[in-house]
């Protein structure tokens, strides 16, 4: 009953939350819709805590992507053998992890350490921070730790396989007994975080400044007392 709840009721549970959430918050609070920048109190920081988290999180999800919803088959046929994907997983997606990894501690630490940016965040800001830094913490350990340690083990034919399933509304519970537990606790955090989004600033991930290539610029003048 347990497997069945944590492998095929929570996975579907955060998924409609996060379709209905956002749907919800557009209609209910446009102006909430943002991600509520505190650049004018602390600014360096910030910016190498963004660069570094945004630089890796496109080749981390690109790579998730990879990994969980292309059969191994297809990429043998292709020419990537398990030697080469293997490398690929392990040392570039371990690489862009850490860089991920390194990106949001900082962000999260400015948010603890500094001030005023701490009370400028919502009780949110902070849960959404030490979750993004946990997820990231502990697939970086899945990846070059238990990988290492459980040999035999490979997400390809349990996690991925489990996770197709999901999307064709098939999904087998079973495929996630067996998994080493640092995979499990990052699965299940993942799906944790999409449900919490349409609830946090992370809505702003969907917002695509287009129009800010062709926007007239803005002028600040200094107040003079």
């Amino acid at each position: 009953m347990l497997d069945q709840f944590l492998w095929v009721i929570f996975p579907y549970l955060c998924v409609a939350i996060f379709i209905v959430g956002h749907i919800w918050r557009y209609r209910i609070d446009q102006f909430g819709w943002t991600a509520k920048s505190s650049e004018f109190i602390e600014k360096k920081q910030l910016m190498v805590g963004s660069i570094l988290f945004h630089f890796a999180v496109i080749p981390v999800f690109l790579g998730h992507i990879v990994g969980l919803f292309i059969p191994a088959h297809w990429m043998s046929a292709i020419g990537v053998n398990e030697h080469i994907y293997h490398l690929g997983a392990v040392y570039v997606g371990g690489f862009f992890g850490i860089v991920m990894f390194v990106g949001m501690f900082l962000l999260t630490f400015r948010r603890i350490n500094n001030k005023s940016v701490r009370k400028l965040s919502s009780a949110s800001d902070m849960v959404v921070n030490f979750l993004l830094l946990f997820i990231t913490f502990i697939g970086i350990y899945a990846t070059l730790v238990t990988n290492n340690i459980v040999t035999d083990f490979d997400y390809r034919q349990s996690i991925s396989v489990w996770t197709r399933g999901l999307v064709t509304f098939s999904p087998d519970a079973s495929l996630m007994t067996d998994v080493p537990l640092t995979f499990q606790i990052h699965v299940l955090s993942a799906f944790l975080i999409f449900a919490l989004w349409p609830a946090t600033r992370l809505v702003h991930a969907w917002s695509l400044p287009f129009n800010y290539v062709g926007r007239s610029y803005i002028v600040y003048r200094k107040h003079k007392k």
